[in-house]
């Protein structure tokens, strides 16, 4: 039913957590696979995915990817991102109701500041975003970043919570 894509390069930690977040997806069995493309890391990150049992790709584009998924719809999310509890059943309502995209609602943080809230708004998948793959590939040329898929689709917002990758500065 779905399948969870991530980007990533050196990410390995945050790869965790946010495999840890999906345990439940696959457990009630709407996360049908998880593709990790992975962007040349020289850390763990690969290994994680493959010991999570992830689908690791390391080559072509985001729409080789998409073309690739098993499922019907297609959740891009961020390393480091975390899905709160009950984000299956809001998903699970939406792509059984809905053909719009969604995002996820942003969970409060009280550690988090305002400047660091202003910048995780300035990433388009820092609430996740959740697609058919049949509008995925509408939307997609070869070449393009997940990024302008998620600017080019305007979405809905879902019942259910994500915390937002926090950005380490390189």
């Amino acid at each position: 039913m779905l399948t969870v894509m991530i980007e990533t390069r050196n990410h390995q930690d945050a790869l965790a957590r946010t495999l840890a977040s999906l345990v439940s997806g696959a457990v009630e069995g709407i996360v049908r696979e998880v593709l990790v493309h992975d962007r040349g890391s020289t850390d763990q990150t690969a290994a994680i995915a493959d010991h999570a049992g992830c689908v690791v790709v390391s080559s072509g584009d985001l729409l080789d990817g998409v073309r690739r998924a098993k499922g019907d719809w297609l959740l891009f999310v961020e390393p480091g991102s975390k899905l709160s509890e009950g984000w299956v059943d809001a998903v699970f309502a939406h792509v059984g109701h809905a053909s719009t995209p969604a995002r996820f609602l942003r969970a409060r943080s009280p550690e988090a500041g305002f400047l660091a809230r202003m910048m995780t708004r300035s990433r388009p998948l820092s609430e996740g975003l959740l697609v058919s793959k049949r509008q995925a590939l509408a939307k997609l040329r070869p070449g393009d970043a997940v990024d302008t898929l998620a600017r080019r689709l305007s979405s809905r917002r879902i019942g259910a919570e994500i915390t937002p990758a926090r950005r380490e500065h390189a």
